[in-house]
């Protein structure tokens, strides 16, 4: 590579274009399907059903305290296709990239996105980059697909919660935003608070295996915990209770949340994974949660009743019960 930014030409198709595929993605990221630089990547596939999933990333700052937005490109369609019950396998990832973007940081961005895509065990199998004109973009956006293979007669549904059954939540909540929000504003703690990024494939294998008869798992990422468990309670027709002092939150993230005016229970997290199993498989599940790498802070956070169908309770730490909102507006832009 003889240029140390990113040029229109690099998305020409022309020899710039083919050097930065060579030189910068292929190297990067070390993948054979890769290597062939084919239109589509062919693929051994076990199985007869399929989780996809897509999603794209456009957070700012692209650097951030514990990760960056590869790492959390990554992450996130992990766990997106888990949250199915499936196995991923394979990911593609699309870039669209500025005029003058740092070669230097394109290459940091693609380390984070091969160890987090070795750590969950998935295959970054195709892409494509295009490049906009300077101050048409903001550096650096990524666009992935993720697929994975779902095993035979599991069915997880956010529509499939019934009262009695136990919510799960496998660790703390709202690191990732207060990380994000900190740093684009510059703010300082007197501890680091760091994303929580994080692949959770094999937690969820895990927790399928000590609760089979899961009903379902959710990633509480925009919109935080509130707009997951209100999503759960309108598409199964019930109503959710949750203990505020069982919900676990770092002090320095409460703490910054109360000094911004965040409702934590709103706030964004990347590497946090919500469940709802039968109340009698629920201390296994937690077990199974708290077995793998990160879930150490699992715990059961409250119950699933009859109704009124869609509305979610919070029994507060002084004994009242209130409403958990959704999220309207938003909150914090470009999280992730």
């Amino acid at each position: 590579m003889q240029a140390d930014r990113i040029l229109l030409a690099h998305g020409s198709g022309g020899t710039m274009m083919k050097a930065l595929i060579d030189e910068v993605f292929v190297v990067g990221f070390s993948e054979e399907a890769l290597k062939r630089l084919d239109d589509a990547a062919s693929l051994p596939f076990p199985g007869s059903r399929i989780a996809m999933s897509t999603d794209t990333y456009v957070v700012h700052p692209l650097f951030f305290p514990g990760g960056d937005i590869g790492r959390l490109a990554i992450c996130g369609t992990v766990n997106d296709v888990s949250t199915s019950g499936a196995t991923p396998l394979y990911i593609s990832v699309g870039f669209i990239l500025e005029e003058g973007f740092p070669i230097e940081d394109l290459r940091r961005i693609l380390i984070s996105m091969r160890e987090a895509a070795a750590e969950a065990g998935v295959h970054i199998v195709t892409g494509d980059t295009k490049v906009v004109e300077k101050g048409h973009g903001d550096g650096c956006f990524i666009n992935t697909a993720g697929v994975g293979v779902l095993p035979e007669g599991l069915d997880l549904s956010g529509s499939n919660c019934k009262p009695g059954d136990k919510v799960l939540l496998s660790g703390t909540l709202g690191d990732h935003g207060i990380a994000i929000v900190s740093t684009r504003e510059g703010l300082e703690f007197s501890t680091s608070i760091e994303t929580d990024a994080a692949p959770l494939n094999a937690l969820i294998a895990n927790v399928l295996k000590a609760a089979p008869d899961a009903r379902c798992f959710r990633d509480p990422t925009r919109g935080g915990l509130a707009s997951t468990l209100n999503e759960l309670a309108d598409a199964s027709g019930v109503s959710i209770t949750v203990n505020e002092t069982s919900v676990p939150v770092k002090d320095q993230v409460r703490g910054a949340s109360e000094m911004l005016g965040y409702d934590v229970f709103q706030v964004a997290n990347e590497g946090k994974m919500v469940a709802v199993v039968p109340a009698e498989q629920a201390e296994a599940a937690v077990a199974a949660m708290k077995a793998s790498p990160y879930g150490e802070d699992a715990v059961i956070i409250g119950d699933v009743n009859e109704g009124p169908a869609g509305k979610v309770y919070v029994f507060t730490s002084f004994g009242a019960t209130r409403i958990m909102d959704m999220l309207v507006g938003e909150q914090l832009p470009r999280i992730c």
